[in-house]
């Protein structure tokens, strides 16, 4: 505490981490924005599931717009699109954005809560991508579970296809070089999955912990506990968190669209060495929308 903190109230960690201004799912810096616009894998990820999806009479809404480039994408095929976001910041460059595009006549956008939020009128397809790698931070699930439940109070069935429609969730064990320049400092980092990773050593491959279709019920729960195989002998001392969206589901053509989040690396509470085929139980627990540090990996010793 300095002299200008003396004396006044403290906000506890668990204030900050729970205030607005703290929650990613709700405020994004409109700066970092730019960065996932130039995300080529995420960017032509969504502009291929969603012209594969949507169709010219079509009303398309899509919850937590940002700059609204997704619905934008939408406006390329569908009659009407409904872009709905909260920030005022985002709002304001998501009209100047969408005025200077073609087709973004199409795109209405209106500020509000999208966990508010109910179109005037049944839509075709619903648009949500407040994903975050391990369904965390960002609210996602919520924001799905939320609107189906309002929808359908509203409109009944059926209901609007889902982008995505599905996700998939995975660990793999890893050797994690958490030395910067002699300085150690083992905590939280994310990887691009196409991009060579020299400090991480893969120790035995990915597996499913977590799983879920946006139709279905969605588990909030990503808690998991299950044992891991080991490939090779390591150090054992992270997990690496793998989130795969399913952006679109092509039957006729028996394929999908998808896209892979950031990795996540997360240090083990207990590192530990292993051996080739050695099998090692591991445990965590949080709910999605959590922050990241509720995401403690530990042993589970027998």
């Amino acid at each position: 505490m300095n002299d200008l903190t003396a004396g006044k109230p403290q906000p506890s960690e668990q204030t900050l981490l729970t205030h607005p201004d703290f929650e990613l799912g709700q405020y994004i810096p409109f700066v970092y924005h730019f960065h996932m616009l130039a995300d080529e894998a995420r960017m032509g990820a969504f502009q291929k599931a969603i012209a594969a999806t949507v169709r010219s009479h079509h009303v398309v809404l899509e919850l937590g717009g940002g700059t609204g480039v997704l619905s934008y994408f939408s406006a390329q095929s569908a009659a009407r699109v409904i872009c709905v976001e909260r920030n005022p910041e985002l709002v304001q460059a998501a009209r100047r954005f969408l005025s200077v595009n073609t087709n973004g006549a199409r795109v209405q956008v209106v500020q509000a809560d999208a966990f508010d939020y109910l179109p005037p009128c049944p839509v075709d397809v619903v648009i949500c991508e407040m994903l975050h790698v391990g369904m965390l931070r960002e609210k996602q699930l919520q924001m799905i579970q939320s609107f189906k439940a309002r929808y359908l109070a509203q409109f009944g069935l059926p209901l609007p296809r889902f982008i995505p429609e599905a996700y998939f969730q995975a660990v793999q064990p890893v050797q994690q070089s958490f030395d910067f320049h002699g300085y150690v400092a083992p905590g939280p980092c994310f990887q691009d999955p196409a991009t060579p990773q020299p400090r991480t050593r893969e120790l035995g491959a990915p597996v499913l912990y977590h799983a879920g279709s946006y139709e279905d019920v969605i588990a909030l729960d990503c808690s998991w506990t299950g044992q891991l195989v080991m490939a090779q002998a390591g150090h054992f001392n992270a997990l690496r968190i793998i989130t795969k969206s399913v952006l679109a589901v092509l039957v006729q053509e028996q394929r999908t669209i998808d896209w892979t989040n950031q990795y996540l690396v997360v240090p083990l509470v207990q590192p530990t060495e292993v051996a080739p085929n050695e099998l090692v139980t591991v445990g965590f627990r949080y709910q999605a929308g959590d922050p990241i540090a509720a995401l403690q990996p530990r042993l589970i010793r027998p």
